[in-house]
């Protein structure tokens, strides 16, 4: 932990020296393009195409841009694909299917590029299944897919065919089969000793059962909330020295040995225990040799991203990836056409009832667009590679779920009446998801609005992106400053805006 802390101070000193780049192609940008979502009804609305001049002013708060100072290179953003979402589109008429995949995946909608799935069930499925149900079958002769071949690999098949889509998929299990784990149920328990080959081999098996179908799985989290979800649904637990030996002895040379390029990330729950499994794992060279990065949830606080822990993490094992893999607004079942709610302070999450009392102060009522957008920005400025949404689509429940678990998801459907009700929360994702592309890098952004959250990127083709986030109640004006030009803008309050310089 004290290494950790003085390469944390260290870091502020030296990043710019080990991340800058030079020779960059533009002589200078020209034009902003201005894209904006607002409480007062604006949804990705084009604002205009501004000219950027020589002249500046000083009377302004100025956000100064440097594109040749670059830091992490971003892999994505998307959502999730789960049997439930699968569900619920299925229930929706073929026209209605086409729109939605077409709004997430095409180049058009939100572009999404990166996206989760689950191996086996999860709380979002109809039911328990698992591939493997054979008490015993340690070469598991009788796996198989099946149970996912009539929604959740059509679902997934369906979005690869929308034109212009490209997207990575993760896969994360939610438990082994029960006749696995020293409880032998579903929720809880772990995985006995005897079946860590077997469960390495699982992970193969199913890696290259969705080949068959066509679907390539560019990632796999070793476990889905290791430190268990209190047994409300499936669950295994692990202590990050039993998944360090897990990735180390056997599934990682697992994988070497059936030649699957996959990249393996550990942990995969809320970031308040990250610093503990990070070192706890990746300072183990024999297993942080398999291993890509880190997967990591929001659950442990609705205010806080916690950039102190992903800085000290990152500043530790920096040639390791940090990605957030899941966020929703959990225990609300959806609003239906009121975008203002998802602009109040009205909604609570599963700490708001249930947290000990001294972590009561980490989950408020919050704003729920405020919260997509703030650990978007927060985030990416603390190194997150990218963003992974939970469920894309649900019912009015905020289901089907087994485990009467209900959330929110971007896009809502009434299967009865054949609606669908793109929330705010759907063209909070666009703003990132459309605009800062696979292989962009973070750029260094530095402004004089404190009441301003911002990130910049510099995508493949050099145009550079800009995210900015106002959640004050009054306009701010400011100063755009990049490569010896200026352009004057201002930010209505309650908003978000995409800017795109060329």
């Amino acid at each position: 932990m004290r290494v950790m802390k003085q390469i944390y101070l260290l870091s502020i000193m030296i990043c710019f020296y080990q991340f800058c780049c030079t020779d960059h192609p533009n002589d200078y940008y020209s034009t902003v393009q201005v894209i904006q979502t607002s409480r007062s009804g604006d949804k990705l609305s084009i604002e205009g195409n501004f000219p950027l001049s020589e002249s500046e002013n000083s009377d302004l708060p100025v956000i100064t841009i440097d594109p040749d100072c670059t830091f992490q290179k971003i892999l994505g953003f998307g959502g999730s694909f789960t049997e439930s979402s699968a569900h619920v589109l299925g229930n929706l008429t073929e026209s209605k299917q086409n729109e939605i995949l077409q709004a997430y995946f095409s180049p058009t909608g939100a572009a999404y590029s990166l996206t989760r799935t689950h191996i086996n069930s999860c709380d979002f499925s109809l039911k328990n299944y698992a591939y493997a149900m054979v008490e015993g079958d340690t070469h598991l002769a009788h796996f198989s897919i099946e149970e996912d071949q009539d929604d959740l690999i059509p679902l997934i098949q369906k979005a690869m065919q929308v034109e212009g889509a490209e997207f990575n998929i993760i896969a994360s299990p939610w438990t082994a089969p029960p006749w696995m784990k020293d409880n032998n149920q579903w929720n809880g328990g772990s995985l006995k000793p005897e079946y860590y080959p077997t469960w390495a081999l699982y992970f193969s098996k199913y890696i290259q059962a969705y080949r068959e179908e066509g679907i390539k799985i560019w990632g796999i989290t070793v476990e889905n909330e290791p430190l268990g979800n209190g047994e409300q649904w499936e669950s295994m637990i692990y202590t990050p020295v039993e998944m360090r030996d897990f990735v180390k002895l056997y599934l990682g040379p697992q994988f070497e040995k059936d030649g699957i390029p996959c990249k393996i990330l550990i942990y995969d729950q809320n970031r308040d225990h990250l610093e503990h499994w990070a070192s706890g794992i990746l300072s183990d060279t024999a297993a942080a040799r398999y291993i890509w990065g880190t997967a990591l949830h929001w659950y442990s606080s609705t205010v806080d991203w916690y950039p102190e822990s992903l800085n000290r993490v990152h500043d530790c094992f920096p040639e390791k990836k940090l990605l957030h893999t899941e966020g929703c607004i959990d225990s609300e079942t959806p609003v239906w056409e009121d975008d203002d709610w998802y602009w109040r302070k009205e909604a609570t999450d599963w700490g708001y009832d249930w947290a000990p009392e001294k972590d009561k102060p980490q989950h408020p009522k919050y704003i729920p667009v405020y919260r997509y957008a703030r650990d978007i920005i927060g985030g990416l400025n603390s190194w997150f590679t990218g963003w992974i949404d939970w469920n894309l689509l649900l019912d009015q429940q905020g289901g089907p779920n087994h485990a009467n678990n209900w959330c929110i998801a971007p896009v809502i459907a009434d299967t009865e009446l054949n609606e669908v009700y793109y929330t705010p929360l759907y063209y909070i994702m666009c703003h990132f998801s459309k605009y800062i592309r696979p292989g962009a890098h973070r750029i260094f952004v530095c402004s004089d609005l404190e009441d301003l959250m911002l990130i910049g990127c510099r995508n493949g083709d050099n145009s550079l992106v800009l995210v900015l986030l106002n959640q004050g109640s009054r306009e701010c004006e400011y100063e755009i400053r990049v490569t010896g030009r200026s352009v004057q803008l201002s930010i209505p309050p309650h908003s978000i805006q995409t800017l795109i310089l060329v």
